[in-house]
């Protein structure tokens, strides 16, 4: 279909209509690295001495992939938080915290039942636990600030903001577990210690951050605190199967790494795939907003165009981060076991997962389709990557057999 052509202005206006807007692209093609403060320079020096620090006190425990992945950790951290700005201070938060639990430990894990911060703040399960309670009272000043009908708006929107406080909290509280976890894991085994995301428990853990920073990162964006009740909808189910999975399986004990899973590899598979992962689940909740809005729109909910534009980033980022983790799990599978793909259940339902979320990008960015058919793609993609995630251990066996309940 042709588009009819503009009528072309006199070379004159056409002149003086056009130095404004190049002046404007100029000014917005600015460096990057100009528009940085000296907050964001701190912020990476810091980063970057936190490297130097690990690197020295640790080289015994880490290869030359390794130390790739440090210092790579330690790029990507300078890199979210010029992006992201409150990471500036939630990262070496995290770091001291943990820093702290690792002073208080003196290298004795039985000091977690001796010293009082560690017994109910600094421990990687007191601060879980911390995580597990501030997700529950995040959710429910969320629904409040959402379906209270008695408060004003002044009320309301205190009771959003305290469950944006509440969430940042959680989010500290779940790094800083999953920081202390590492190093609790080199006090019990100290030639087995190993990255907190060997087991379901604790890539549990790692999912509710992940989908919680990204929802924080989102809600400052766009102006999303009335979509908290939803998002931490998620975070209460994830903190449910937490909570169950402690107290029925003592899943919360560190155990030896499997020898499967004694590889540099687990350390950028798992939390690549994890992004991906809390992106399609987030997406699915705010499938169910969208929904909520079309049906109702007396809902005090943002309009649909502003959820669903936000439900096709968080999708857009995990079906990159996705794509990302399945090469890198090929490329592991290659040097583990010979061979890059093997048909295997869990990469079986992964291809599942990554078509779907290609189809419903293609859906949207090729053919246009907008509404409550995405919406409902979105949240039936939930279900697909909950089996892919959580039921073909359950339910299949196959070589990812070890990553069962």
């Amino acid at each position: 279909m042709n588009h009819p052509k503009s009528p072309s202005l006199p070379a004159g206006l056409a002149a003086t209509e056009t130095q404004p807007a190049a002046k404007h692209e100029l000014l917005q093609e600015r460096r990057f690295w100009r528009k940085l403060g000296a907050a964001d320079w701190l912020f990476a020096v810091l980063m970057a001495a936190v490297a130097v620090a690990v690197h020295l006190i640790l080289p015994h425990h880490m290869d030359i992939y390794e130390v790739c992945i440090l210092w790579s950790s330690a790029a990507a951290a300078v890199a979210l938080g010029w992006f992201f700005k409150p990471l500036r201070w939630y990262i070496p938060l995290c770091i001291a915290l943990a820093y702290g639990a690792v002073l208080l430990y003196g290298g004795h894990i039985e000091q977690a039942d001796n010293r009082f911060l560690l017994k109910y703040f600094l421990s990687s399960q007191s601060a879980i636990g911390w995580l597990c309670a501030l997700v529950i009272m995040a959710w429910g000043c969320y629904a409040l600030g959402l379906f209270g009908k008695r408060h004003g708006d002044s009320a309301t929107n205190t009771l959003l903001e305290m469950g944006r406080n509440l969430s940042w909290a959680a989010a500290v509280a779940g790094l800083t577990g999953m920081l202390v976890r590492w190093h609790e894991s080199y006090l019990l085994r100290p030639d087995a210690g190993h990255i907190p995301v060997s087991n379901l428990y604790e890539v549990f853990i790692l999912f509710i951050v992940i989908t919680g920073l990204m929802f924080l990162y989102y809600e400052g964006k766009f102006k999303l605190q009335r979509l908290g009740v939803f998002v931490y909808t998620l975070q209460l189910i994830l903190v449910g199967f937490v909570l169950w999975y402690s107290f029925s399986r003592n899943a919360h004990q560190i155990q030896p790494l499997i020898p499967a899973l004694q590889s540099w590899w687990m350390k950028i598979h798992v939390p690549a795939n994890f992004i991906g992962y809390g992106a399609f689940c987030m997406a699915a909740f705010l499938g169910v907003a969208e929904l909520l809005k079309l049906y109702r729109p007396a809902l005090k909910l943002p309009e649909t165009h502003v959820i669903e534009e936000v439900m096709y980033k968080a999708i857009a980022v995990g079906f990159l981060f996705f794509t990302i983790a399945t090469i890198l799990g090929a490329l592991w599978a290659a040097d583990a076991w010979g061979r890059y793909w093997s048909w295997d259940p869990k990469e079986t339902w992964a291809f599942i997962v990554w078509l779907n979320y290609a189809i419903w990008l293609h859906l949207r960015l090729v053919a246009g389709w907008r509404g409550a058919v995405l919406a409902w793609w979105a949240i039936v993609g939930f279900f697909i990557t909950a089996f892919a995630f959580v039921g073909v251990n359950m339910f299949l066996s196959g070589l990812h057999s070890y990553g069962g309940l």
